[in-house]
């Protein structure tokens, strides 16, 4: 009989308790989960202060001075502005301020927009949006439409003066 009651002791494991395996499993999983958030917090983290990660989605990081902003226009209303050619009938109103260079001092002197540079930029900007066809103004292409903007009033005040062009309204009638 002895010999009996060792072999079912020998058959059967023992048996944890399951408080012991809730245990076990729960610590598992906080860890896991320490370990998740650790990884991802690292990934953002990195991903925001490395180089090759910009806003423009252009690959490149541009770094330079904060710059000097100008809102073209009215400071209420903006520009207004027949486009597609005389005869199109159709307007444009649009806030656009611009992001100036402030080191290039023969547009920007004490952190304002000389009187040259105003008058430079603004027929460059006129004569840019009513040369523009009217397909260029579809919502779909309006950063290629502030991109040609930055080169043509980079071209006429010089490379570098403009950091960036954005429209703040935009309304085509």
């Amino acid at each position: 009989m002895a010999e009996e009651k060792e072999e079912q002791a020998a058959e059967q494991p023992k048996q944890k308790s399951p408080m012991l395996m809730m245990i076990v499993v729960v610590i598992v999983a906080v860890l896991v989960a320490v370990a998740a958030a650790g990884g991802i917090s690292y990934y953002i983290f990195s991903q925001a202060e490395s180089p090759s990660h910009s806003e423009d989605g252009s690959g490149g990081k541009s770094n330079h001075d904060p710059g000097v902003f100008y809102k073209l226009g009215d400071p209420k209303e903006g520009i207004l502005v027949n486009v597609g050619g005389g005869r199109s009938g159709k307007f444009l109103k649009a806030g656009i301020v611009l992001e100036l260079n402030p080191g290039k001092s023969d547009n920007v002197v004490d952190g304002k927009v000389g009187s040259v540079a105003e008058t430079k930029i603004l027929d460059t900007t006129m004569q840019f949006l009513r040369a523009a066809p009217l397909e260029e103004f579809d919502a779909s292409k309006q950063d290629a439409l502030k991109k040609q903007l930055k080169d043509a009033l980079n071209e006429r005040l010089g490379q570098g003066s403009v950091y960036d062009v954005y429209i703040t309204s935009f309304l085509l009638q």
